[in-house]
């Protein structure tokens, strides 16, 4: 085959075959599709789309491009993906628990970019903490703890890095069925039995609107079934910061206390939810809410945490003595509305780059990323705020960084005078 001629059938809307696809995918993997080629292949493919039969072929392709997980364990092995939001920190609790409750967790996550968080910046603000573990430490770790977060090593889905490279530099990283086939290719990659998908919505979400979440929910789902992948998705909504907190360092502290007793409502429901859904996929439970409930109330997550982050590297006592080990920021800063009343409307987008104006969010994908600063104590919609409750406190490295998220959080917060009708955070199924 010709690249140059496969290019052009998907260029002029014509449907790729199996052989076709391997062929782009493997030039890929080896480079001997030139950086203009993959280009040009990412813009046919977001500007014409992909059939169902193209989608999973592709996935696929990307999936076998390096090695794939086999395990020989005695727990089905499971996994979550959310597509990125502000204050996301369910990974860190759903994988505890699921081992906890049985299940073995191999979970590949990335980093943040942009207005959202990344798990692994999250846990490289614990000092010792090796996110990038080889395949050895990596299954080493699952077999002994039940879960390990790292991230991608170069053996998994290595087609998918130079993709996802060019897709950024292209302009192409909106196509459904590229966005699938990145996630799913690393998730098929770890050898998974059953995945469930945090699929949001919302002001602070990549997919604002509620329809283009859907449509990327059910694209996921038939792809990793038609992989073989059984996998359920979760639409929630992301338009107010999820749990209290934003940033790094504090998101790992926000986890702790979560895992050993402080829950805010929306974040609990959204990790019930979730791995309540992967602990009955799996069959590791007839009610998995249940069971996840159990799992932290007797401290059994709280146990598998503390091994995992001791046996990847980080404190054995991180959550007796978070405060010792954890970066914390030099200046701390109540941002108070501009006057008292209700939180009734968040421009959650805009709260997650007060974030990366601190500092704790990437602009760029070579940033360095000040772990200890960020926001706590964020108001969620429906809280009265005034003298006594600010609208969130600020942790920055500055207090001139401070003074601009005063800003940024007063603009991006509106307070009325009557709380708005709650919304649920958990806004509908496809499975």
């Amino acid at each position: 085959m010709l690249a140059s001629e496969v290019i052009r059938r998907k260029r002029d809307g014509r449907a790729l075959s199996s052989e076709e696809i391997v062929f782009l995918v493997t030039g890929i993997t080896d480079g001997s599709l030139s950086d203009a080629q993959v280009g040009a292949l990412a813009m046919a493919m977001f500007l014409r789309g992909m059939e169902g039969e193209e989608r999973v072929a592709l996935t696929s392709a990307m999936t076998r491009s390096g090695t794939v997980l086999e395990w020989d364990l005695d727990a089905p092995v499971v996994d979550k993906h959310s597509t990125g939001g502000v204050g996301d920190k369910v990974s860190l609790m759903l994988a505890p628990i699921v081992a906890a409750c049985g299940g073995a967790v191999p979970m590949i996550s990335g980093r943040g970019l942009g207005h959202t968080g990344g798990t692994l910046d999250k846990l490289d603000s614990i000092p010792g903490y090796d996110t990038t573990p080889d395949l050895d430490k990596l299954r080493a770790v699952v077999a002994d703890v039940g879960c390990a977060i790292v991230g991608q090593t170069a053996d998994l889905a290595p087609a998918d890095r130079r993709l996802y490279a060019t897709r950024d530099a292209t302009g192409t990283v909106e196509s459904i069925p590229l966005i699938v086939a990145s996630i799913l290719s690393k998730k098929l990659a770890a050898g998974l039995g059953a995945l469930v998908m945090d699929v949001k919505f919302g002001s602070g979400a990549f997919m604002a609107v509620r329809e283009d979440a859907d449509e990327l929910a059910l694209a996921l789902v038939e792809v990793a079934r038609g992989a073989g992948l059984p996998t359920v998705a979760l639409l929630t909504d992301m338009n107010e910061v999820l749990g209290t907190t934003a940033g790094n360092a504090l998101e790992v502290r926000e986890a702790i206390e979560y895992l050993t007793g402080a829950r805010e409502p929306r974040l609990h429901e959204a990790t019930l939810a979730l791995t309540g859904s992967l602990l009955e996929q799996a069959g590791l439970a007839a009610d998995g809410r249940a069971a996840a409930l159990q799992a932290l109330d007797s401290g059994a997550a709280a146990e598998r945490f503390a091994a995992m982050v001791a046996a990847l590297g980080g404190p054995h006592d991180l959550l007796e003595a978070w405060e010792r080990h954890l970066p914390q920021a030099p200046v701390t800063r109540e941002a108070a509305p501009e006057r008292p009343g209700t939180v009734v409307a968040m421009d959650c987008r805009a709260v997650g780059l007060a974030v990366t104006g601190l500092g704790g969010n990437r602009r760029r994908e070579d940033d360095v990323i000040d772990p200890a600063v960020g926001l706590t104590e964020v108001a969620a919609i429906g809280t009265e705020v005034g003298t006594d409750r600010p609208l969130a406190v600020i942790h920055a490295a500055s207090e001139a960084a401070a003074d601009e998220a005063v800003a940024a959080l007063r603009a991006a917060i509106e307070v009325g005078d009557a709380a708005p009708p709650a919304r649920p955070v958990i806004a509908g199924r496809i499975s």
